[in-house]
Parts: C-alpha cells; structure tokens; sequence
C-alpha cells in the first residue's frame, strides 16, 4: 500500500512460498521495515498480494496482520459488487443527522400587571433592571419585612446565580414619610416630658386627659384588629391606673407611689405621647430631630438584614437625599399636564392620566378606584385631614408634592416650602437611577394600590410611555398562626426575636417551603417543618462526607458501576430536570425542595443497601450528589462559604479549616476507641465500655462531636453544631425518662392488679354482694341478691349476669384457699 513517491510493494517473493505460515512470517518481515498503511487506499499490488492469502496472519505476525486488516477494511465494495482496484478508491463519511432533541422550559414569572405568569423576557439581552420598595424605617424590621426581602433575596439569587442573568438590584430607604414625623415629634415631645420628672399626680391626671380623646377613639374605630388592639392597650392602662390612685388615696410611702407612677407612665406611653403630639407638635421645627429616628432604624434594618443572609443592593436611595431630583420630577409631570397645585401642595390629576391616549390608571387593582379607605392610608396620617382633602380636584387624586405644615420638616420648591409625597419617592428615584423602564419591580402584596398603581401613573405621566415596569412582583402576606400582623396594629415578631428562636438557614428554609407569591403562616408548625428539614438534609451531607472519608487510593475512588448506581444516577438526572422545571415555573421553590428531598430519600436507601450488604456506597455519585444539593443551598442563600459539601458547622462559615484540621485526630480517638471496645466486650469489662458510651454520649457533644456506632461497621464521625448535639442529648434523655416512667407506671399498675386481685380472693362469694346495699336489700342463704335497691325482684336477666360473677368469685376464692393449704 503506497502514496505518491513511495516504492511499490514487492509482492513476488511470496509467489515462492508454498506454505502458509511462512507466507505470513515473511510479509511481517517485509513489511516491518516499509510504511505499509500510506495513502487512502489500497493499491492493485495489495489486493494481488491479499488474494494470495487465505486468511488473517497469526497474531505473532504483528505488522502482517495490520496490514491485513486495514486491507479488509478497505476492500472497496459498491451495493455488493467490487470496483476496478486499480483505481483507488475513496471512503466518505455518512450523512449526519442531528438529534431532535426536546425543547427546554422558559422561565415564566407571575405578573401581578396581568395577573398570569409570563415568560420573562428582559429588555435589554441578559441584563436586568430591578427596583425594589424597602422599609419605612421609623420602628424595628420585623418579620413581614423578612417575607418581602428574603423572598426577593431567594428570586435575585436564583435569576443571577441559577439563569445567569446580569441583576442591578435599586432598593430605597423611606426616611420622609408621615409616619415618621409623627413618631419623631411623639418621641421627642415624650422624651421631653421625661426629662421634667413630673410628679406622680401630674403623670395621673396626664394620663386621665389623655385617655379621653383615646377612649373616643376606640368608640369610634370599627376595624375588628384595631380595636382589638386599642382595647389591649386601654386595659393595660386602667390595671396600671388603680395601683397608683389606691396608692395616692391611701396615703402610701412616696418611693411606693413614685414607683407606681412610673409604671403607668410605661404602659400609657402611646397614648400619652399621642396627646403630647396633638398638643404641642407644631412647636416642634427642628429638621434634625426628623432624621435621627429614620437613621437609627436604618441601620437596626441593615443589621437585621445581614443577619438574615440578604444581599445588600446595588444601589440604595434615600428620600432625604432626592428631595431636588423629585422637585424636578413633579414639575416635568405638571409641565406634562398631569398635575395641578392646589394651596402649596401639588396633586395627580387621575382623571385626565386615565383619559389619555395610551394611559390607564391602576393597571394594578383597576376594581379599588374610588376606595377612599385605601387612598387615605396611601396619603398618610398628617394628609387627610378636611382641609386637605378639600384641595384635591377628585378625591382618586393623591399628592406629588405637600406643603408643610408647622412640626413638619421642609424643603424649598416652586409652591414653597413642602416635602414629598409618599409614592413620588419611588418614582423619582428609581427613574434616577434605572431610567424610562424597568424590567422588575417588586414590593409587598399589600402595596399594590394605591402605592403601586399610583407609582406607574406618574412616572409614566413623567417618561410620556406606557411600560415603565414590564413585570411587577408581590410577595404574599405574613401570618402569625394564623392572625394578621401589622406594626400599626402592634401585632408583630421583630426579626431580632425570631433570630433568637431559629436560625438564618431555618427561616430561609421556611420561606423557601412556601411560595414567594402566597401567604406565608409563620407558626410553630411552620418552623418545625423547616427545622426537620435542615436536620434530613444536614444528616446526608454528614454522611456523604463520612463516606468520603474512607480511604482510598488515587483509583480506588472510581469504582464500577452496578445496576444500582445507574438506577440512582438516572434518578439523580431526572431530579434536577424536575428542579429546574419547577424553578421556571415563576421559581417554584417549594416545589423545587421536594424533589431535593426526593433525591436524598433515594440516595439514603441506596447507601443503606450498599451497607446492609457490607458493601461501600460508590463515592464518586453520592460526592456529585451532595456536591449539586450544595450548590443549590448556596443558590437560595441557604449556604455561606466555599465548602464544597454541605451545611456549614459553627459560626461564620469557618468550618472548613476546622473539618480538615480536626477530622483526622477524631479518626484516630475513634479508631482507638473502637479498638478498646472490642477487648472490653470479649474480656466482658462493663465499666470501660461505660466509659467509651461516656465519651460518645457525654464528652464529645460537647466539643460538637458525634459518634455513631453501627454493628459490624466502623464508627461514624460527624462534626455538628454543640448546640444541636445538647438538644439531641437533652430529647435522648427525655424520652429515655419518658420510657422509664412508663415502665415503672405499668409495673407498679400491674403490682396494684395483682394486689387488687389478692385482696379480691379474700372475699368469700357470700360477702361480695351483701356490702353493696346501694344496689341490693335483699339475699338468699348463699349471699346471692334476690332484690334491688327499692325492694323489687331482680330480673332474670339481671340474675343471669349475677350468677356469672358469683361464679367467678367462688373459683377465685377457692384458689385462695387452695393456696392456703399449701402454703401451710
């Protein structure tokens, strides 16, 4: 077989050769020293010395047979008939064919603007513009602030770390609002009163003139939680108020009635500083005293917020430090034609918005146009009242700009001295920084009218268009089993409070087991769920790591596979297709946490077939296993670190020095131990085997280390959490109590039978009816009742189920004195 330049093949010198196997022994050895396989096909001098052999070289003949081989192969054929072998022919590859493949699930998103989930198609290729509403930051974040910001924290994750998508994420600070100047001037006007020390009788009378216009108050309210709320807090005044008038009535010591009087002062602090305010609010003028309350909760919020595992946005914004961008913004939406000023203030003119080519108000919540309730609580406290409202050209208009009043803070603006508008903040700000249209917004269920609606109007009414957000986000309400929380009501768990029942992951958890869209029910049954989930989930990574741990050489790792593994690796398979369906089902969490859970189930019984065999599980697929189930945590916020597998142990994430220092010296004690134990069960010496259960159960938990001990296998090692370890401990010794006061409760219950039983034998079946006079009057020789209580005959029924009973007795009662005779 030759290319061009090459010599020929010298076929002639196994013309000579009678015998096959020296024809095959000399080819090999010509065909040693000659680039036998040039060229692409076989020449007329390889086919000619082909036919001269009758089948393949032995296999000795190494050349010889490759050579003859590649012959083979090549021998051209076309539909089953030869070619002219002197012309060389040529193979071609076949025509490919590409597989149909299956087409891939679209992330879709609920929409709140029409209400369906619609693929997410972001405005600007992989980038995405978010804006989210944050806190009105004038008491402590509590945990229906949480279910707003660690859902969107979940979403914001998984769209830049799960679909890779480029997120520049605008949050704002509320610093400027009616319900802070409120609490601002409440506070100082109270802090002020403090400070004079007034007398007992003093704060008493205060007290009583300022329960009046708050008694008023709760006659007039007929919202059910806020009266109910109101009349919690008139009860706790009245039961601080007799206290101290018994106190002062009786002449009692002055430190006694002082000290009452400070009591009362706590518990009618709201309605006292409610009525200082009305009193003296608008002699309150410094702007200071407004931004010291919203900076002092702004970074309680933050704090709360890194507690909580939530990444900070990109931007922040804060009202105070927009108020020129927002004057400017309301003048372009006057200077538009869609608002008007009316006495200092600037309004929204909803009719001529929604009248409007290519407008509509409240693409939201279109059905609450016209719900005063709602609209005044979107103006504000300090914003409706008669005077006010009276300005407006409708009242579905709202404020863009309002005018100060005194105890009020202030900015300059062309209608005068004023301060923004609680929606207008939004608007301004987010356009600010995100400019004519945002993919995302997102904030509370509750804000969508009027905040919301309201938003989309003027700044649409700004930018002149119609899209300025193309998908807007609510996060579902937060219960507390099963009630409604508010912070107006009084009715919440501040974020600090639940961090110190459960843990950052736990609430995550508990958030992720639920839909970001719908109400979440933060209850005891709801954070069990989350907690026994972690410990599920926290029990495999321990595992897998022990697993891991096994040595092993370089190649030892990789190990064949079994139908098992195949089995487990298909499941695996299918379960991520199964998560990534669900999170693009507008990031169907809950659903995706299931199927998690799924592939652990199965990946524990696979692992406990493998051991139950005295097998080693295949380590390579339960690492690839852990290894996704981690990056999935990680994806939801649920796992701080670079830790490759698993929950992190302590604090701070520092386990994985701690892990790799402290593993190997936790290997040895183990090993030792189990060595000690083995000699301590065949020389049968309890008390050193006392002491290695002391070292597992008492010593080591406390250092956040558990052994677990398996017949016939090696001791388990597991670094966790000491705090979980103690209350592991703490339920281990419960229940062993429990079970311990069970079986002492039915052996001392059986003691009473049986002692009950003897005493019963005593009787002579003559007695045991006669002390029964409530029931019988009257018997025959044998004691039997012949009558009952009121003298009539008992019936033959009655007699029949009697005699039974006397029966029994008397075969009772003659063991017994069967048992006598022997014992004598």
């Amino acid at each position: 077989m030759a290319g061009s330049g090459e010599q020929a093949f010298d076929y002639g010198f196994l013309l000579r050769i009678s015998e096959d196997a020296r024809t095959g022994e000399a080819l090999n050895e010509y065909l040693s020293s000659r680039s036998y396989l040039a060229g692409y096909g076989p020449s007329q001098a390889d086919d000619e010395a082909f036919a001269l052999l009758r089948g393949p070289p032995p296999q000795q003949h190494v050349h010889a047979l490759r050579w003859y081989r590649h012959i083979a192969a090549l021998q051209p054929q076309m539909n089953g008939q030869a070619t002219d072998t002197s012309t060389k022919g040529k193979r071609m590859q076949p025509p490919w064919c590409p597989p149909d493949g299956t087409e891939l699930p679209k992330l879709r998103l609920y929409n709140s603007l029409t209400r369906t989930k619609e693929v997410f198609v972001p405005q600007h290729g992989n980038r995405v513009l978010w804006y989210c509403c944050g806190p009105t930051v004038y008491d402590a974040s509590h945990m229906g602030h949480a279910r707003s910001y660690i859902s969107f924290d979940i979403l914001r994750r998984i769209l830049m770390n799960y679909f890779k998508y480029d997120v520049f994420y605008c949050m704002n600070i509320t610093d400027i609002d009616d319900k802070i100047i409120k609490r601002a001037r409440q506070n100082h006007l109270l802090e002020q009163y403090r400070a004079k020390k007034p007398s007992a009788s003093q704060i008493l009378q205060d007290v009583l003139t300022a329960r009046e216009p708050f008694q008023a108050k709760l006659a007039e309210t007929t919202d059910p939680d806020k009266k109910q709320m109101l009349e919690r807090l008139d009860m706790a005044v009245t039961a601080a108020l007799t206290p101290l008038q018994g106190a002062i009535k009786s002449g009692a010591a002055d430190a006694t009635i002082q000290s009452q009087a400070q009591v009362l002062l706590d518990e009618a602090k709201d309605l006292l500083s409610d009525w200082l305010d009305s009193q003296f609010g608008c002699q309150v003028t410094e702007n200071s005293i407004f931004s010291l309350l919203p900076k002092y909760w702004e970074e309680e919020y933050h704090k709360d917020m890194d507690a909580l595992n939530v990444l900070p946005p990109d931007v922040l914004t804060r009202v105070s430090e927009y108020v020129p961008e927002i004057v400017e913004f309301v003048k372009k939406i006057v200077d538009n034609g869609y608002g008007y000023e009316s006495s200092g203030s600037v309004y929204f003119d909803t009719a001529k918005f929604d009248a409007s080519s290519g407008h509509s108000y409240a693409k939201l919540v279109p059905e609450a146009v016209g719900d005063q309730k709602a609209l005044q609580e979107g103006e504000g406290d300090l914003s409706i009242s008669a005077d006010r409202l009276s300005e407006k050209r409708s009242q579905n208009d709202f404020a863009l700009w309002k005018a100060s009043k005194p105890g009020e803070p202030s900015w300059e603006s062309p209608w005068g001295k004023g301060r923004p508008g609680w929606h207008i903040e939004c608007s301004a700000m987010a356009g600010s920084i995100l400019g004519a249209s945002m993919d995302i917004h997102g904030g509370g269920f509750d804000l969508r009218f009027p905040h919301h609606d309201n938003e989309l109007a003027q700044s649409e009414a700004y930018f002149e268009n119609n899209h300025w957000v193309r998908y807007f986000l609510h996060t579902g309400h937060l219960t507390i089993a099963g009630c409604k929380m508010s912070k107006s009501l009084k009715n919440f768990i501040t974020i600090k409070d639940a961090l110190a029942k459960h843990t950052a992951r736990q609430l995550r958890l508990a958030f992720l087991m639920h839909s970001w869209k719908d109400t979440l029910d933060y209850s005891n049954n709801t954070m069990e769920s989350a907690i026994q989930y972690e410990k599920f989930m926290n029990e495999f990574f321990l595992n897998v790591k022990d697993i891991l741990r096994t040595p092993t050489d370089i190649t030892g790792q990789f190990e064949k596979w079994e139908a098992e593994e195949i089995e487990l690796n298909k499941s695996f398979y299918e379960k991520k297709e199964a998560v990534h369906e669900a999170l693009c089902d507008n990031i169907d969490t809950r659903t995706a946490l299931e199927e998690m859970r799924a592939l652990v189930g199965q990946s524990n019984a696979y692992v406990a077939a493998r051991k139950g065999a005295k097998l080693l599980p295949n380590r390579m697929l339960l690492q690839s296993i852990a290894q996704y189930l981690t990056d999935m945590f990680k994806t939801f916020g649920a796992i701080e670190g670079t830790e490759p597998i698993g929950f992190p142990v302590g604090k701070n994430g520092q386990n994985t020095d701690l892990e790799s220092t402290v593993m190997p010296y936790l290997n040895v004690l183990s090993d030792f131990r189990e060595g000690v134990r083995k000699i301590a069960r065949e020389q049968k010496v309890t008390e050193v085997l006392q002491l290695c259960d002391a070292v597992r159960d008492d010593i080591l938990p406390e250092l956040g280390v558990r052994l677990e001990d398996h017949e016939g296998l090696r001791t388990v090692v597991k670094l966790v959490d000491r705090e979980t370890l103690l209350k592991e401990r703490e339920e281990k010794k419960k229940l062993e109590e429990e079970k311990r006061r069970k079986k002492e409760e039915a052996a001392k219950k059986k003691q009473e039978q049986e002692m009950a039983k003897q005493a019963k034998m005593k009787i002579p079946p003559s007695e045991m009816f006669r002390s029964e006079t409530d029931k019988y009057s009257s018997f025959d020789d044998t004691g039997f009742p012949t009558h009952d209580a009121e003298g009539k005959e008992i019936s033959k029924g009655q007699t029949k189920k009697l005699r039974k009973l006397y029966e029994a007795q008397e075969k009772l009662y003659n063991e017994y004195l069967q048992s006598n005779q022997n014992g004598s």
